[in-house]
């Protein structure tokens, strides 16, 4: 197998593990149940195995938690909002939504918009990642010609 290959499936894998939960601006993200860290980091690697390179439910639901934090959201947010909870917490049973408020599909527009802000969370997580990669391998430069001995310029 190619190494290049190899080399972006384990990025992927290390992404899908340590990449951070992007969420809204203002200061909200520290507010984020410890759930939905762990079902983001599981439904990850569900979707690194399926090979889809877009963000998951769960990180839609952790930046539209923020979101709502943040600001009153319209009617087409709440509803993607309250869809995507609806399937994030449905896997964990100690949460429940309640059935007045639970939405159980989205018109096309919505759907859109959703698949919208997934790319855009996906997108911002790998531009992290590359950023993070491309400092520390500057740094490794830096602290490896720190170590390395001077050479003499002889003028031979």
């Amino acid at each position: 197998m190619d190494n290049r290959i190899v080399d972006k499936q384990i990025d992927s894998l290390v992404g899908a593990l340590m990449d951070p939960i992007i969420v809204m601006p203002g200061g909200w993200g520290d507010s984020l149940p410890d759930w939905i860290k762990g079902a983001i980091q599981i439904e990850r690697l569900a979707l690194l195995m399926k090979g889809e390179e877009t963000a998951t439910d769960a990180e839609a639901c952790a930046y539209l938690y923020t979101a709502s934090l943040e600001a009153p959201m319209d009617s087409d947010w709440t509803q993607i909002y309250l869809y995507v909870a609806g399937k994030v917490v449905s896997k964990n049973r100690e949460i429940q939504i309640p059935e007045d408020i639970g939405v159980d599909s989205l018109n096309d527009y919505q759907i859109g918009l959703l698949r919208d802000l997934k790319d855009w969370i996906y997108e911002r997580r790998v531009k992290h990642r590359r950023e993070k990669q491309r400092v520390e391998k500057a740094q490794a430069m830096a602290e490896a010609k720190a170590r390395a001995p001077e050479q003499l310029k002889l003028g031979v």
